[in-house]
């Protein structure tokens, strides 16, 4: 009998470690250090470092915004797709989430004022910024941001419950809605010239 408490308590142990070691192959690097790291480069205006701190499918997504629009890659990368670079000192930070190797942080643009919601990958075991892949429809967002559940909360308060409407369908012919003439009246609804 006390073998098997003895069990128990090494695998609940066991169980435990698991539990709160985190992601193993992000090791130490997080969503908001990554961020940080693309702040700094862009500050720095070190190009070389921008692109490490972008996924591979970010750096296609800004070689194919280059040739589309007739300007050297640099100069499409050199803000790191984000306006929340142009503070003048680090921007404050929230809401990071992570789920698997997508993982997403609330960046506040002062040039907006508003919170923008920046997508994030694990590649290669550290995380980068992921515009292409948010771009290409191949990212999953981990989850809401806090700005997202604000509104919401804010909406719900006020009584402003938005009413989700669904999209015409674009597929359906037109309806023709014809004018109905008059009996009593004069006018010939079909005029020959």
């Amino acid at each position: 009998m006390k073998n098997i408490i003895l069990l128990a308590l090494i695998l609940i142990c066991i169980a435990a470690a698991f539990s709160c070691s985190g992601n193993p192959t992000a090791g130490s690097d997080t969503p908001t250090e990554a961020y940080k790291r693309l702040y700094n480069a862009v500050k720095s205006k070190n190009n070389d470092a921008i692109k490490t701190e972008m996924s591979q499918k970010t750096i296609a997504f800004g070689k194919t915004a280059a040739a589309q629009y007739g300007k050297p890659e640099d100069e499409v990368l050199k803000n790191g797709f984000t306006a929340t670079t142009f503070a003048e000192s680090m921007p404050a930070i929230r809401g990071e989430r992570v789920k698997d190797n997508m993982g997403a942080v609330e960046v506040w643009n002062s040039r907006e004022s508003r919170w923008e919601d920046l997508p994030y990958v694990l590649e290669d075991g550290v995380w980068k910024l992921a515009i292409g892949e948010a771009f290409g429809g191949s990212y999953i967002q981990p989850g809401r941001g806090p700005d997202s559940l604000e509104k919401e909360a804010a909406n719900a308060i006020n009584g402003n419950n938005v009413t989700a409407v669904p999209a015409p369908n674009m597929n359906a012919p037109p309806k023709v809605i014809t004018p109905k003439v008059d009996a009593n009246s004069n006018a010939n609804p079909n005029p020959k010239p």
